[in-house]
């Protein structure tokens, strides 16, 4: 529809009060899956998956969580394959996403996984807060790691978006 703009709301998150994620992490590892970070010499590949699955502005955000020491960008894998990433700290600081799970892959938890490692990585710097920027799927975020829709925050950061 010409003209219509999705909502782009944001979501806060509280790091100090995130579920434990042992049994998720065991069962994903379980289906052959495994969680890790990417790795420099990955960023190509990585870049890749994004651009086919996804869209060029998020292979941006990952070139850019790729830079960042640790780098700041996990994955989901299996055979040698990637099914799955989730970056944090690319957008602005403090901010979790860009993040996606192969549309085969979805179902298995690994999206689950893959924002939680993230969010305890964002704990492990320090923060006490993120921010989940631009959301689609709110009830997703709010059931998993109790996010909450921040007030006044559609369009955010997210304004004035080059094409």
């Amino acid at each position: 529809m010409e003209g219509f703009t999705p909502c782009m709301i944001d979501m806060l998150v509280r790091l100090y009060a995130l579920p434990d994620s042992t049994a998720l992490y065991e069962a994903v590892t379980t289906a052959g899956v495994t969680l890790r970070r990417a790795r420099a010499f990955e960023k190509h590949t990585v870049a890749a998956f994004v651009k086919a699955h996804f869209s060029e502005k998020w292979v941006s955000e990952v070139e850019v969580a790729m830079t960042r020491q640790p780098i700041a960008c996990f994955i989901a894998t299996r055979d040698k394959e990637i099914l799955g990433f989730a970056c944090y700290d690319t957008t602005q600081r403090g901010f979790f996403g860009p993040t996606g799970v192969a549309e085969a892959t979805r179902g298995l938890g690994v999206g689950k996984a893959l924002l939680l490692k993230s969010l305890e990585a964002l704990r492990e710097l320090g923060y006490a807060y993120a921010i989940i920027g631009g959301v689609g799927p709110k009830e997703f975020y709010a059931k998993i790691c109790g996010a909450i829709e921040i007030p006044g925050s559609d369009p955010g950061t997210y304004s004035d978006l080059l094409p």
